[in-house]
């Protein structure tokens, strides 16, 4: 199978922030990927903008580094590394000031996509969109990207967008999220819209419930004191796993374009209902054999701030009335999973009234590790004695079944740039669409702030707190297991 690589326009893409971890770690080395496939023009630049006192020969070997550390085999292609370097370049930039503006203004190049990503923290996005305007770098057809957080509650995310409307139409910003440019999770598309098999059975008459994990093994590390300003609810549900949830409820769309796209899953949130206090279990690690604490971590011994969340939600529309879904995140855990599982009800008679067992259909999409979709079916158990049922999954793992294709698909990080340059907004988030995911979260955090809940302490290496068990169990169900 052969994969078919596009060529995007000729751009200039400048990088904000463009020494920085995300740069080095997966900005500059997924363009490389890009570049080695024929997909990024011979002609296109980018340029790194940053504090660092750099010229671009020591940006280029800055980023020559990054490859070497954070690249894959394709590092090895040496001379097609120095062909990539040499379309970069760097300029020392002052973001709430004047200095360096003048010099990028003379490397963008006119008749070119012009894209820019705020690889920065929310606070300078203002700052870079007025200046992008003031000196004549941004026009009408520019495009910015910018990185989560997008805000930490409602008021802070209406600010944000407010801000940078003055000076970009919405269609004109990208707000990136990671997640949604990871091969599965436009699998979930694929699968739910493009097989007759599956949409007649999406609804409450067939669904019993709905899972989505995502699991690490990692704990705060090195972001303690961000991550304890916001916690596992803002830092991954109110993101992260609220978009896994709009495209695995989200309604048909007229089209797989941008709005259409975006107006269904802007629905799914705003018919999400509130989550009583007994349907919420926040969580902090504990100290393991070779690990710290949360709280060592954060170095805040008396953090409240959660490592760990499990809920359970429902959302209040025709489709899905009476479907619980549950979702959990979490630090330390047993294993580094990502996994959507939709658990079909049971018959309602079976024939096979020996067999004594509970049988469902699961179809589960993992998004990390081992990307792939699988259908658990119930089928006979080889051998005589009689009519003995075994579930058994129909594996679909992407890297068995497409081969060698598996080695060109792009990360999420490479994907969704390059849709930046074709100005293909489908996978990027609206404003309206993260001021509803807001608007929904924060009274879940003013009201355990206000019942001063403290996180249930577990174990490093656990699937979590066991009160996130029992949130399951009282409803007669149970987790999947959190494995690799």
């Amino acid at each position: 199978m052969v994969s078919r690589v596009i060529p995007v326009e000729d751009f200039d893409l400048v990088i904000f922030g463009g020494t920085g971890d995300l740069a080095r770690r997966k900005i500059l080395p997924g363009l490389f990927r890009r570049f080695l496939s024929g997909q990024m023009p011979s002609t296109s630049r980018v340029i790194g903008a940053a504090r660092s006192d750099l010229d671009s020969d020591g940006y280029r070997a800055m980023i020559r580094e990054a490859i070497d550390e954070f690249g894959g085999d394709e590092k090895s292609e040496t001379a097609k590394l120095d062909a990539f370097l040499a379309q970069l370049d760097y300029v020392p930039i002052d973001a709430m000031g004047t200095g360096g503006w003048s010099d990028l203004s003379k490397l963008m190049r006119d008749g070119v996509v012009k894209a820019f990503y705020f690889s920065v923290a929310p606070s300078l996005f203002g700052p870079l969109a007025e200046r992008l305007h003031d000196h004549g770098i941004a026009g009408p057809d520019s495009r910015i990207v910018v990185e989560k957080p997008f805000g930490r509650d409602l008021a802070s995310a209406h600010e944000l967008n407010a801000t940078l409307a003055e000076h970009f139409d919405e269609r004109q910003i990208y707000r990136i999220d990671h997640y949604l440019g990871k091969e599965t999770v436009q699998n979930l598309m694929a699968v739910r819209f493009g097989n007759v098999l599956f949409e007649p059975l999406w609804n409450n008459h067939y669904v019993d419930h709905i899972q989505i994990t995502v699991a690490e093994t990692v704990g705060v590390g090195g972001r303690g004191a961000y991550y304890d300003r916001s916690g596992a609810m803002r830092d991954m549900v109110q993101n992260h796993l609220m978009q896994l949830l709009c495209l695995i409820a989200m309604e048909p769309p007229s089209e797989f374009e941008a709005d259409a796209v975006r107006d269904e899953k802007l629905k799914v949130i705003r018919a999400l209902q509130p989550v009583e206090p007994h349907h919420i279990v926040r969580g902090q690690y504990q100290a393991g054999p070779e690990t710290a604490s949360y709280r060592e971590d954060a170095e805040n011994e008396r953090s409240f701030t959660e490592s760990f969340i499990a809920m359970r939600t429902e959302i209040a529309n025709w489709r899905w009335a009476g479907v619980p879904f549950y979702m959990r995140t979490g630090k330390r855990l047993r294993a580094r999973t990502s996994e959507i599982t939709v658990v079909f009800k049971d018959l309602g008679h079976s024939i096979f009234k020996d067999d004594g067992v509970a049988h469902h259909n699961i179809l589960s999409i993992r998004l990390q590790p081992n990307e792939g979709i699988d259908l658990q079916m119930t089928i006979k158990e080889p051998g005589p004695g009689g009519m003995r049922l075994v579930d058994v999954p129909l594996d679909l793992t992407f890297a068995e079944a497409l081969g060698d294709t598996v080695e060109d698909v792009a990360d999420a990080y490479e994907r969704l740039i390059m849709d930046v340059i074709r100005g293909n907004q489908t996978l990027f988030m609206r404003g309206d669409e993260v001021e509803a995911a807001w608007a929904w979260t924060d009274p879940l955090i003013e009201g355990w702030t206000a019942r001063n809940d403290v996180p249930k302490t577990y174990e490093t290496g656990s699937a979590g707190p066991e009160d996130a068990l029992m949130l399951m169990h009282r409803d007669g169900r149970r987790w999947r297991d959190i494995k690799a």
